[in-house]
């Protein structure tokens, strides 16, 4: 059965292109390792909730926008036998490809999908 990462994050509305560059180098490491599929998402239409919504779960300052995204794994254990590898490869190394935003600010989880409507099978 598949297996789904999924992140919101706040980034800088200035640093849209340094957050492309750092997705573009830093999810080829999730593809090359088993990833089916890597997904990135600008804010476009995420409206404000009046208890709860994205914009608080990350704290998200005036000036920063939302991002969405998502990874879709095989199964579990691809995934996890991933996120070994990824801490020694030289891609995620912060100094050579730094993040463009407020990492302790992400939230990220690992889901196991239960509803799967039009997917390839």
């Amino acid at each position: 059965m598949s297996y789904i990462d999924g992140f919101v994050l706040a980034v800088p509305t200035a640093n849209k292109q340094k957050f492309i560059d750092h997705a573009n180098e830093g999810d080829s490491v999730f593809i090359d390792f088993g990833a089916t599929r890597v997904v990135e998402c600008w804010a476009d239409d995420v409206p404000r909730g009046k208890q709860t919504d994205f914009f608080r779960a990350v704290e998200a300052k005036d000036d920063e926008t939302l991002v969405f995204s998502w990874v879709e794994w095989p199964d579990k254990s691809t995934r996890d036998a991933c996120m070994e590898k990824m801490m020694s490869d030289p891609r995620m190394d912060p100094e050579k490809n730094p993040m463009p935003f407020d990492g302790k600010r992400m939230i990220y989880g690992g889901f196991v999908p239960i509803v799967d409507l039009g997917g390839k099978r």
